[in-house]
């Protein structure tokens, strides 16, 4: 069996152990009973009630909306297909619509394992058991976790298989085939977060604004008519969108190289990429069973050490496998093994600038003292540091792969580069599984801690669940910073496999078309480039204000229903009525999805209009801008997406660290300017921020399925 052959059955062979797995841990953790032996765990269970009759009403709702929309673009790919009679574009056809429900598999079980798990890592935890709540706590996670490399791989490999893709003749027409895959579930995705951060964003500032800074009641306080919503939130927001975003990620890092390895006609390397993660996939799932047998009994460095192991499980056993295999692809290896670098290097330095741990967090506390000006400006500060390390990263990864490629002698250097860029993010996203079941883990517990604090169970409770929940807090932070470094390395993967297929469709060599999109100093099309730049800076900066701004007008409606409640039922800060909670989840759901479909659209839309608008005459001054257009929005989506994620979490943790009882704690000044800090970096770290990652990803893989056709076809 060949190398090719053989990477494709073990991708398949391992995306379906995985996915026997994750079956076996749903089955697991919905066979627990519920406990309704005391008031407490009966009056949980019944609020558990509605966070999980709310959260399946908006996820149903949400869904309509994008699986409509990507049935329309997919039927919209096949009638082109048949009309022009086009094999290429009716498969895409197909894979597109398949990469939505995928993508949308991932979110919705993701999402309903968080809210079947609170319920019992709090029953865990009112047994006095915190190695039993933390054990089951990761495991709701990992259900969302190893559905993103179970079901990519899975499907990644039946498609190729599919598409005849083991025959040489059809290689190219089956991973460019598997662009339209990743582009459906990019466009689900895209939508997910932007509907998901809207929703819990809007909830949190909207609760918090009302119970915490006017009432004076505390967070997650049943009285609260917001606090339902603000619950739901976290599953919709954390579980469903991270799991979204990260599955698109996670497949377009194998299916990048694979497409530019293709167009090179280099078999091996188009192997490599489902070699190296399948590989990584069965480490993983073995690796990430360190949370149960582990003898510490701090839940943050679990769940960091399990991280680690992961890492350097992977980048050894990879290259054991990669050296038994062949030698020739070691140098493969090498690059695979930068991207796990630099994703480690992203992760850990998000640690360090938002956990209370370290002296960034201490410094916006300490500035708290002193009015929320200084809050928000000392986080400022600490945001645009905390980019630097990250970045730098980033660029060494893709600049030491580009060189180290040029040892695979498939082809010129700048060939062998590009597709060395773009294996490097496979790398960095092979261990998505164990990142993301991590960070599934944390509104897992901070729901089992909102459970506890409304449903009044005793001190020694509510403070192991608050333990867990700031292990949470912790690995959300590595979560996101590794999930914005991942969506801009695999954007450039993305970025240089749309010049590979412009390439293929055009009849002419790949470096020669680098050559005319990339180069500033072009005598034709170098001021198209630069053009192209500044509109996709810009681009980024607009879909952030579209974001923010919907978060802000759904929390004011919001604040708006709360004050009107409790001026009309005045009994409920005294016990004495019910609070409308499914009026303010409606409420925020109506806003919600009425304010996701536009910056979707628009990120979808763009690459077709610059492609247009500046290719009428010149297909190549097109391709040109628009290769500015998408280089322009890494850039600058990396810088604002690691900011916004960064500065978010440390106003976050540095409210805490002041409720914890540093600078005098709960109920003075210096703890609500620190909640005026936490509230102005919610939006930013949990809906506009996030949201980047995957608009970066949906213009430039939207570039290599559609705009190729559009230019060279239609």
């Amino acid at each position: 069996m060949d190398i090719l052959s053989l990477s494709i059955y073990l991708g398949l062979a391992s995306g379906v152990i995985t996915l026997v797995y994750v079956a076996s841990v749903i089955l697991h953790i919905i066979k627990r009973p519920i406990a309704m032996d005391s008031s407490e765990e009966k009056a949980a269970a019944q609020i558990h009630g509605y966070i999980k009759s709310a959260a399946l009403a908006y996820i149903k709702a949400q869904y309509s909306v994008i699986l409509s929309i990507v049935a329309i673009i997919a039927i919209l790919l096949i009638v082109l297909g048949i009309v022009f009679q086009n094999t290429l574009l009716l498969l895409s056809g197909i894979s597109y619509i398949l990469g939505g429900i995928c993508s949308a598999i991932v979110s919705i079980v993701g999402m309903l394992m968080g809210v079947f798990s609170n319920i019992r890592v709090l029953n865990a935890l009112s047994r006095n058991s915190m190695n039993k709540a933390l054990t089951l706590a990761f495991r709701g996670g990992s259900v969302t976790g190893f559905l993103v490399g179970g079901i990519g791989l899975t499907f990644v490999s039946l498609l190729f298989i599919a598409f005849n893709g083991l025959n040489p003749k059809y290689t190219v027409q089956a991973t460019q085939s598997l662009l339209a895959y990743a582009f459906g579930a990019s466009t689900a995705a895209l939508f997910a977060r932007v509907g998901g951060g809207i929703y819990t964003k809007a909830a949190d500032i909207g609760a918090d604004l009302v119970g915490k800074v006017e009432v004076g009641i505390p967070e997650d306080d049943s009285r609260n008519p917001g606090v339902i919503a603000d619950n739901v939130g976290d599953n919709v927001g954390d579980c469903a969108g991270m799991g979204a975003d990260l599955f698109e990620s996670y497949i377009e890092g194998i299916i990048a190289p694979m497409v530019i390895a293709a167009i090179l006609g280099a078999s091996n390397l188009v192997a490599y990429p489902v070699l190296f993660s399948a590989i990584a996939l069965l480490v993983n799932l073995l690796s990430s069973q360190f949370v149960v047998v582990s003898p510490l009994d701090e839940p943050g460095k679990i769940l960091t050490l399990t991280s680690i192991i992961s890492i350097a499980a992977v980048a050894i056993v990879n290259g054991i496998f990669t050296f038994s295999l062949t030698q020739t692809l070691m140098v493969a290896w090498v690059i695979g093994l930068l991207g796990l670098i630099a994703g480690a290097i992203v992760g850990f330095t998000s640690d360090y600038f938002t956990s209370p741990l370290y002296r960034p967090v201490k410094i916006v506390a300490q500035n708290s003292q002193f009015g929320p000006a200084l809050t928000i400006l000392s986080g400022m500060t600490m945001g645009f540091y905390s980019v630097f390390i990250p970045s730098i990263a980033i660029a060494i990864a893709a600049i030491a792969s580009f060189a180290i490629g040029s040892t695979l002698s498939i082809a010129e250097q700048l060939l062998s580069g590009i597709y060395s860029v773009a294996l490097a993010a496979t790398g960095m996203l092979s261990v998505a599984p164990v990142i993301v079941a991590a960070d599934a883990y944390g509104p897992i517990v901070d729901n089992a801690a909102g459970l506890a604090e409304q449903a009044n169970y005793g001190e020694e409770v509510r403070g192991s669940a608050d333990k867990l929940d700031a292990a949470g807090n912790t690995m959300k932070s590595i979560s996101k910073g590794y999930a914005i470094g991942s969506a801009a390395l695999t954007a450039l993967a993305l970025l240089f496999s749309f010049a590979s297929v412009l390439a293929g469709m055009s009849g002419r060599r790949v470096d020669i078309v680098m050559q005319t999109i990339f180069n500033v100093g072009h005598p034709s099309y170098g001021a198209y480039f630069v053009g192209g730049i500044i509109i996709g800076a810009v681009m980024v900066a607009v879909f952030v204000a579209m974001v923010i701004q919907a978060v802000t007008a759904a929390a004011g409606k919001l604040v708006d229903e709360i004050r009107r409640q409790f001026r009309e039922k005045p009994g409920i800060l005294e016990w004495k009525e019910r609070p409308d909670y499914e009026k303010a989840v409606q409420i925020v759901t109506y806003y919600a999805l009425r304010r996701l479909v536009l910056p979707g659209v628009i990120a979808i839309l763009a690459p077709l209009l610059i492609a247009t608008i500046f290719g009428v005459g010149d297909v190549w001054r097109g391709a040109a801008t628009l290769g500015g257009l998408l280089t322009g929005s890494i850039a600058s989506g990396l810088l604002l997406g690691l900011f916004q994620g960064n500065v978010g979490n440390t106003w976050d943790n540095a409210k805490k660290f002041i409720e914890a009882g540093n600078f005098g704690g709960k109920g003075t000044e210096t703890h609500k300017a620190a909640v005026v800090g936490d509230t102005v970096g919610d939006p930013l770290k949990d809906a506009a921020g996030p949201a980047i990652n995957i608009m970066m990803k949906v213009m430039a893989v939207s570039s290599s399925v559609l705009v190729p056709f559009l230019l060279f076809v239609l």
